[in-house]
């Protein structure tokens, strides 16, 4: 769909108006790690990059993160709860397995006039999000759509699994999206998956193949499995192609390339594309080793802390780019 103006045909887009994160309060350090499980500081800032993570508490949702991060999104877009036609929660992790965190969500925000729905592509599922909501105001649907990445990790983490446990934690991201024309927008976003690789990262519990039982629980199938070397030599390689791929696509050279935003798994992971790609670390958005990896909510936390530190400039080329459970992988290019 195009807009004519003073002649000219327009390209509907969607934008980014408004972002903003939350992370709860309780900070859990390597240190703190440390008379939890057999491992040390030393250990998880090599092999991870990661120094510490945020940790809900026992009474605090993911519908609860999403609130505040929502709050701070729709004050930064000058838009009121009721202005919002569509919520999207991105989340592995959600309050429950129905309602969907969304229609929570909305209750809290007092969103009246929103529809809501879950989206669960893991830590792909943000971008997964975005590309969802940007087809939703091009083709004219929804003009106001808030979209959240939010996860409480730590509810599902084995504490006695040190590959796993120090790996994870809590946050959530929103953004809000509205229709636009001109150039300034979503550019793209293209969505990948390979389920023959589902097991890589896995949470085998409480579904339909393995509903929960004492037998599920004995066997701790309601925690985070990862098989962290196969998945980070498949990260590295894929990556690289998409962020190569995204740009020539669009015909955007990576010189131009004013900030990636990658999904902050692992900063060896980040450090490898980065170095793949001839991209100096000064234009890559780097926030893991106060966070962890928050899933589907790292991207937005990341995308509000740059926003906010004035590190992107109006007409900025910007690439975010996730690799996670599924196996799925997703990118979007947006000219800011």
């Amino acid at each position: 769909m195009r807009v004519f103006q003073g002649g000219k045909r327009l390209p509907l887009r969607s934008r980014i108006t408004g972002t903003g994160s939350y992370a709860p309060e309780n900070v859990l350090t390597n240190f703190d790690l440390e008379k939890k499980v057999d491992t040390s500081d030393e250990w998880i800032t090599e092999r991870t990059g990661i120094k510490e993570r945020r940790i809900a508490r026992d009474t605090e949702t993911t519908s609860d993160l999403c609130l505040e991060a929502s709050k701070k999104a729709l004050q930064a877009a000058h838009l009121k709860p009721g202005e919002i036609e569509l919520i999207i929660v991105a989340t592995m992790s959600g309050d429950m397995p129905m309602p969907s965190t969304a229609s929570l969500l909305q209750k809290k925000l007092h969103a009246k006039n929103a529809a809501a729905f879950d989206l669960n592509a893991a830590c792909s599922g943000f971008l997964y999000g975005l590309s969802v909501a940007d087809n939703f105001i091009k083709g004219g649907t929804f003009r106001k759509i808030l979209l959240v990445g939010a996860e409480v990790m730590s509810k599902f983490i084995d504490w006695q699994d040190r590959s796993t446990c120090v790996l994870f934690g809590d946050g959530a991201g929103a953004v809000i999206l509205e229709k636009t024309t001109g150039q300034r927008g979503i550019l793209s976003t293209r969505l990948f998956s390979d389920g023959n690789l589902w097991d890589f990262i896995c949470l085998p519990g409480g579904g339909s193949q393995y509903p929960p039982s004492s037998k599920t629980l004995k066997n701790k199938l309601h925690f985070i499995k990862m098989k962290g070397n196969e998945t980070f030599k498949i990260a590295v390689r894929t990556l690289e192609k998409l962020v190569v791929d995204t740009l020539r696509k669009n015909n955007i050279k990576l010189s131009e390339l004013a900030m990636l935003i990658p999904h902050q798994a692992n900063l060896r992971i980040i450090k490898a594309t980065a170095e793949r790609l001839n991209l100096p670390m000064s234009k890559v958005a780097v926030n893991l080793e106060r966070y962890g990896n928050t899933s589907s909510a790292s991207i937005p936390i990341a995308l509000d802390e740059v926003v906010r530190k004035g590190r992107i400039k109006k007409n900025d080329y910007v690439l975010l780019e996730a690799f996670g459970a599924g196996l799925t992988w997703a990118s979007a290019l947006i000219r800011w």
